[in-house]
């Protein structure tokens, strides 16, 4: 993966995935502008962008909101299992789908990163790694800062 995708990828990861983390706590719409609106003050997007993104934010926010839903209907089933007359056979077919959803979770996550990466210009790709690289670098200097304060101690 080239440096520049590590980068927007990272960068991207930390939007949708904050987004979707508290998309449930927010009240319907609220979360997808402040995230679009968040990007735009990052790349300056136009309004068509602006407007595709939020709906491929909507769709994929459903999409892992019913999939969570789903997953956590199983993880009940499976502490429901637990006891003296536990059922292998329904504890792993309940696993296996929690695991098979988990994965799905996590593809829609990195699939509708890669379609608003899709939907940036090269520019606005390159204005992001750039606020990629600035964020890293922050992190690593309060990383160190952290380092040296507990060593001295």
């Amino acid at each position: 993966m080239t440096t520049l995708k590590q980068v927007s990828l990272a960068a991207l990861l930390a939007l949708g995935l904050g987004a979707t983390a508290t998309a449930q706590q927010a009240a319907p719409g609220q979360q997808r502008g402040d995230q679009v609106d968040q990007l735009d003050r990052m790349v300056d997007l136009s309004d068509d962008q602006k407007q595709e993104l939020r709906e491929l934010i909507k769709d994929s926010e459903g999409k892992i909101t019913e999939m969570r839903t789903e997953a956590q209907q199983l993880q009940q089933a499976l502490s429901d299992q637990i006891g003296p007359d536990y059922d292998e056979g329904e504890i792993r077919d309940n696993a296996e789908e929690l695991g098979e959803l988990t994965g799905d979770v996590t593809a829609e996550s990195v699939l509708l990163q890669a379609r608003i990466q899709d939907t940036l210009t090269e520019e606005q790709r390159a204005t992001l790694e750039k606020r990629a690289q600035q964020q890293r670098e922050q992190m690593r200097k309060m990383q160190e800062q952290m380092r040296q304060q507990q060593g001295g101690q």
